[in-house]
């Protein structure tokens, strides 16, 4: 069993957002691997999923992405899962539009969901992908910025990133992080 958990933020007004570009990967998993409809679980919504042999749940937290990790805990607890069976997905500021980076491990770097996921399971070790949304413009602020929409020439970069990213998820399902590391980390 594998749990990917997509971050981002309930509520219309933040759909499309760069900092829902989590929840936009777990849509196009659920539509491509789900096989049930999305139940209400665990302070979030949840998919059961299927990767070839491999059984998964797609989880997007309803929490609000920094209080992601209480929805993420009460799950990883009730399937009793490893942290290397848990990858989260999440918008990364540090990295050009459209880069994916796995990790097995590290800090949050600033990324504040992930960062109370961390917390909230005491551990730093837990596998993620960030997904690339471009740095602020000079005098924006980083809130304002990854709370804002994509713009319509980024448009067609997203909707790329978000299969290309799909596809690395079903992968790290498959067969593991190093793999994906070496698959789809740019240098």
């Amino acid at each position: 069993m594998k749990l990917i958990v997509g971050l981002g933020n309930p509520g219309k007004q933040y759909q499309a957002t760069r900092h829902n570009i989590g929840w936009q990967v777990i849509a196009e998993l659920a539509n491509r691997h789900g096989v049930a409809r999305a139940k209400a679980k665990f302070n979030g919504e949840i998919v059961e999923a299927q990767f070839q042999s491999n059984r998964g749940l797609l989880l997007c937290p309803l929490t609000y992405m920094n209080l992601s990790g209480n929805s993420v805990q009460p799950a990883c607890d009730f399937y009793d899962l490893l942290h290397d069976d848990i990858l989260v997905v999440c918008d990364d500021i540090n990295l050009p539009l459209g880069n994916l980076r796995f990790r097995a491990k590290g800090s949050a770097g600033g990324q504040k969901g992930l960062n109370d996921i961390l917390q909230k399971l005491g551990s730093q070790n837990i596998p993620r992908l960030r997904i690339g949304v471009g740095q602020p413009p000079p005098q924006w602020d980083a809130a304002d910025y990854v709370l804002g929409k994509f713009t319509t020439q980024e448009q067609e970069i997203v909707q790329q990133t978000v299969d290309w990213a799909s596809n690395a998820v079903a992968d790290w399902v498959t067969h593991d992080t190093t793999f994906c590391m070496n698959q789809y980390n740019e240098n």
